[in-house]
């Protein structure tokens, strides 16, 4: 059997069997941390498979968290407002991505990011509509088939399941002609193009799928947390999004999960250090990226390649050998 099927298969078993035994901080925490992963899905398909580099990922999740907010505050149900979410999030996620057809790299991060500082301000100024800083409350949980969601755990089997089904959805994707395109595309555009690939079309999709799982993402975080403000859409939380991907591997299926462990669940087992404990995470990533520049996931390439030149090393010196030749 496949080594990633067994580590899939190991890592959903504790993922169903250890949440039903830790307090509710500890179910929360799991539920933060699905979020996070579900946004950090569509980034990478972005940033790390299509290759463009975007700063403005919060802004689409705080799009997804204020629609079903506002909605749902309304009396709308969650299950209406989702897909009012997802939509939104897809056509401006396609009105973001045209930037991308004129300008790349550091004009396109900054692009990206005065969309997510725009998005802020409207979410801080229209208190008539966002509430601003004073926010929106009492959002509630939704329930799934008459079966109420209100409890920790029982939220927290919804957001697994959410991941779980937009998992699978990326990794078809991934796996499509779609997803190759989207992989020469970041590789080589011109390239790309001399292959009869759409460079545009599959510009925008990037970007607009890369928003529908931050819109679904920021859905389920708003009736986790029942009470939201502009804070956490700001462009700090784009940074940490970007800084999750980066730790744990762009480009690799994985990296999501892994990157947004260390960036949610980390600083909270590192609480012992107290008041130390942010200057050893931050130093900690510092090193990790002196030392992985490529993320956590890309240590077995890493360690495949040096075993790889040690052999061709030692079989270019046993050749010199046998010809008589000092190596």
């Amino acid at each position: 059997m496949n080594r990633n099927v067994i580590a899939g298969v190991i890592g959903l078993a504790v993922l169903l069997a250890v949440p039903p035994f830790l307090k509710n901080y500890g179910i929360y925490l799991f539920s933060y941390w699905l979020v996070y992963v579900i946004a950090n899905m569509g980034l990478n398909l972005t940033v790390g498979y299509a290759g463009q580099k975007s700063l403005g990922h919060a802004a689409f999740f705080g799009i997804g968290a204020y629609t079903v907010a506002i909605l749902m505050k309304a009396g709308i149900s969650f299950w209406i407002g989702l897909p009012l979410a997802v939509v939104g999030c897809f056509l401006i996620g396609l009105a973001v991505g045209f930037p991308a057809l004129r300008v790349q790299t550091i004009y396109l991060a900054f692009a990206t990011l005065g969309f997510n500082t725009a998005v802020w301000l409207v979410l801080r100024n229209e208190e008539w509509l966002t509430g601003g800083t004073y926010g929106l409350n009492g959002i509630g949980r939704p329930s799934f088939f008459g079966l109420s969601l209100d409890g920790s755990l029982a939220y927290y089997y919804l957001v697994l399941g959410f991941t779980l089904v937009l998992g699978a959805l990326m990794w078809g994707l991934l796996r499509s002609p779609w997803g190759k395109a989207f992989t020469a595309l970041r590789d080589n555009p011109i390239r790309a193009e001399s292959l009869g690939i759409n460079v545009q079309a599959y510009t925008l999709l990037a970007f607009a799928i890369g928003a529908v799982y931050a819109g679904i993402a920021g859905a389920l975080f708003a009736s986790l947390v029942d009470f939201i403000e502009p804070a956490p859409f700001a462009i700090g939380t784009s940074f940490m999004m970007y800084l999750m991907l980066v730790v744990g591997g762009p480009g690799y299926f994985l990296g999501p999960l892994l990157g947004s462990a260390v960036g949610v669940l980390l600083p909270e087992w590192l609480r012992f250090a107290q008041a130390w404990y942010l200057f050893v995470f931050g130093s900690a990533v510092v090193l990790l990226m002196l030392w992985l520049p490529d993320g956590l996931l890309s240590l077995p390439d890493r360690i495949r390649a040096k075993r790889q030149a040690r052999e061709a090393s030692a079989a270019r010196a046993a050749a010199a050998a046998k010809v008589g030749v000092a190596p």
